[in-house]
């Protein structure tokens, strides 16, 4: 009998399918599409590989997409729905704090919600990592509850090793990092006309940081893929995940590095609308959870 339920906001790039089969409580962020001046706002719910494809030739064509956080009444109706339900103890999953201060809002939300229903009890986790990232720690969550654990002890278990995924990423347009602050227009400028691609990695206060350059997006791939080898993989939960928005190519390639060199069959996942906005199209990034926290 499971002791508790989990809840996740949509950058955990879950599946529909999955998100079911599981049992999540899920709740969906936006995002707009802003087209020749007409502005349209969708929620991240794709339900089929299609819709992903669909969203990154749009972005191809030059569409605008932007993101922004869900509000309080949004959070609140989500906690009291689940409340209403019959939920008693759960753990929600929100994006790093480093990135957006979603986790605020939502304890903010539980405790409105704990007003009318006392019994509620939800613990929200930040989860220092997003997208594939934030979907392992809710896989693994997942199993703690169908091993019988209570939410507290996986609460408690996520907190101490959601600093030991490790990341890596490689951007290929880097106008969309320069448009979400995370270089300056110069450095994009200059690195997209020397094929620079920066590799980019969460360090422990879970915000995003340059790791390194590398010029030529083979290079990067190898360089990335040589990370590995710095790490110890947990062995409760050794997947290697590599995630990309519509590249691949890139994604098969990186997968068959880490095969030969490592022997890990790494699995391959499609990242979603909302981190997707950021990367844009053709990144391409892989995750692990480590014995070893952050190097920075």
């Amino acid at each position: 009998m499971k002791l508790f339920d989990i809840s996740t906001d949509s950058t955990c790039d879950l599946y529909a399918n999955e998100i079911k089969e599981k049992g999540l409580f899920f709740l969906p962020l936006t995002y707009t599409l802003s087209d020749k001046g007409n502005i349209t706002e969708y929620k991240d719910e794709f339900n089929c590989y299609q819709e992903y494809v669909d969203y990154y030739d749009k972005l191809r064509g030059g569409i605008l997409s932007r993101t922004s956080m869900n509000n309080p009444a949004i959070h609140e109706a989500h906690f009291r729905k689940m409340a209403k339900a019959g939920v008693k103890d759960a753990v929600h999953f929100t994006i790093s704090y480093g990135l957006c201060r979603t986790v605020e809002v939502a304890r903010a939300a539980v405790a409105e919600v704990q007003k009318d229903f006392p019994e509620f009890n939800c613990l929200c986790i930040e989860c220092s990592t997003t997208t594939i990232g934030q979907g392992l720690l809710v896989n693994i969550a997942v199993d703690m509850r169908n091993k019988g654990k209570t939410a507290q002890e996986t609460f408690d278990y996520i907190e101490s090793i959601k600093t030991h995924i490790q990341h890596f990423i490689i951007a290929d347009d880097l106008m969309y990092l320069k448009r979400g602050g995370r270089l300056s227009a110069a450095s994009a400028a200059i690195g997209t006309m020397l094929n620079v691609k920066p590799i980019i990695i969460f360090n422990k206060e879970g915000k995003l940081i340059t790791y390194k350059k590398v010029r030529g997006a083979k290079r990067a791939l190898t360089d990335i893929a040589e990370e590995l080898s710095h790490y110890t993989l947990n062995p409760d939960y050794p997947t290697v995940c590599i995630g990309h928005t519509d590249n691949t190519e890139y994604a098969e390639q990186l997968k068959s590095l880490i095969k030969e060199k490592y022997g890990i069959d790494a699995v391959i996942r499609m990242i979603g609308p909302v981190i997707g906005s950021h990367l844009g199209p053709n990144a391409v990034a892989y995750i692990f959870l480590s014995k070893e926290e952050r190097p920075l």
